[in-house]
């Protein structure tokens, strides 16, 4: 792997062990908050820089942990941390039921000025 590539995998490693550590949890606890589908082992390897996560995988741990975006964890995007407001915000989205979720959506565009598509 080149150097800048090692580089990049090395931050996403940290980005990933931070929002982690962010959240009070072990990798154990992680891995079980995907349902298992990531292992203990291979969460440390994307968080010591042996392995890079694909987009998949950077899904899987966004929505485990609940506090960062997925191209953030990618290092695609610098302003993907959750602010405490968007968490809160993005667990009722989950929580709802479609028709929950669709007066959400609503609301959020009429607020913002957009219509709902």
């Amino acid at each position: 792997m080149p150097n800048t590539e090692q580089g990049l995998t090395q931050r996403i490693g940290l980005r990933l062990r931070a929002a982690r550590h962010d959240q009070g949890l072990s990798l154990m606890q992680l891995s079980e908050r995907t349902g298992g589908s990531l292992s203990k082992s291979r969460i440390s390897n994307y968080e010591q820089g042996i392995r890079r996560m694909g987009l998949e995988e950077a899904k899987a741990l966004s929505a485990a942990l609940g506090s960062v975006t997925p191209a953030y964890l990618l290092c695609l995007d610098d302003d993907g941390l959750l602010s405490e407001q968007e968490q809160t915000l993005l667990g009722h989205f989950r929580a709802a039921d479609a028709r929950g979720r669709k007066a959400l959506l609503k609301s959020a565009a009429e607020v913002g000025g957009k219509a709902a598509g």
